[in-house]
């Protein structure tokens, strides 16, 4: 009985996101705008999900992945404690991912309307994404 009310615990243990990673209205501009101002070197691209607690199962699952990534950062946001953001940007579902690099948004990801609001993008297509950012940023 012990192994088995262990395992769960244990799975969603890998699944959470650390503190680190959850920015909020006051830090979101420090994040996605690059410190150096009009550096052209900087070439780093921001994957900022957009969560609510409510729809947790369907949160982007790859996040850790990404961060792995060389010239990727992920970071989230819960639409609960940043209106601000929300307003600002439109977010209507979550999750939403957007993919900023040097201070612009390049992608947005939006889950459908409806009742199951799934994640709107998976780990290959987010990597197409990322490169398609990377390309599109660097004239």
């Amino acid at each position: 009985i012990l192994f088995i009310t262990i395992i769960p615990v244990l799975l969603s243990a890998q699944t959470e996101v650390p503190k680190k990673y959850w920015i909020n209205d006051g830090s979101f501009e420090n994040i996605v705008t690059p410190s150096g101002g009009f550096d052209d070197d900087y070439d780093e691209v921001i994957v900022i999900e957009f969560y609510a607690e409510f729809n947790k199962d369907n949160a982007f699952k790859d996040w850790k992945k990404l961060d792995n990534l060389e010239g990727v950062s992920y970071y989230r946001i819960d639409i609960a404690t940043s209106p601000k953001l929300k307003k600002e940007l439109r977010i209507r579902m979550a999750p939403t991912i957007l993919l900023y690099t040097k201070g612009d948004a390049y992608i947005k990801f939006t889950a459908k309307a409806g009742l199951d609001l799934k994640c709107p993008v998976d780990y290959d297509k987010m990597i197409r994404a990322i490169e398609v950012v990377k390309q599109e940023s660097s004239y």
